[in-house]
């Protein structure tokens, strides 16, 4: 989902550095629209890929690759398995990152906030518009478990696929979308000789702060 400077209502404020962040809005949903536009456009595949971390119990942090799947002024949405180590991370701790690099554009996109389960209703609307192969996948796949072997998964996903082959499967309770809800960005832009550009917006009593972070 893309958001537009009419949908928001804000000013934009052009500073014309020599190198760097040149284009800043007050409000860091709309920046992050207008960098992840570009990398969308550039026909890059996996242009929504993320690197999400997580902190379980005993404060060890793990990452792993996800898909953003959509976002608006509530905040960025991701699929998975409810049961898998970074939904368990979620349940016992609601906080998380997303890490977005786009080396083409000589840029890195840092998020943090709290993680909620989206409704029902989007995890169904999603799982729905999934093609078949993938629907079945969620289901034959017990996320982050130990399994006999490979053998295990392509004959689980052969028995599914055979008992759904008419009838479409409904998405499984364990199975659904978490929301990130951003209170912190970082965006970081490639600087020549080291010297990155780093701006900060902060959500504080209710309104963004921003500022730029030495490299």
């Amino acid at each position: 989902m893309f958001l537009h400077c009419k949908d928001l209502n804000i000013n934009i404020q052009i500073i014309m550095d020599q190198e760097g962040i040149s284009v800043i809005s007050e409000n860091p949903f709309i920046q992050f629209t207008q960098w992840y536009r570009i990398i969308r456009e550039s026909g890059r595949e996996d242009y929504n890929a993320a690197a999400l971390s997580t902190c379980g119990m005993k404060g060890r942090v793990s990452s792993r690759m996800v898909l953003l799947k959509k976002f608006d002024t509530s905040g960025f949405v991701f699929f998975t398995n409810y049961e898998s180590r970074k939904g368990l991370d979620i349940y016992r701790n609601p906080f998380a990152a997303l890490l977005f690099y786009w080396p083409e554009q000589g840029r890195q996109l840092r998020i943090e906030g709290q993680v909620l389960k989206v409704s029902r209703k989007e995890s169904d609307e999603y799982f729905h518009s999934r093609i078949p192969g993938h629907k079945i996948n969620a289901i034959a796949s017990p996320q982050s478990t130990e399994i006999p072997g490979r053998a295990f998964l392509r004959e689980r996903y052969k028995e599914l696929a055979a008992r759904y082959s008419v009838n479409e499967p409904e998405r499984p309770g364990y199975w659904g979308g978490y929301r990130l809800e951003p209170d912190l960005f970082e965006f970081w832009q490639e600087g020549s000789n080291r010297l990155h550009d780093r701006l900060e917006y902060s959500l504080q009593d209710s309104k963004w702060k921003i500022r730029r972070l030495a490299p």
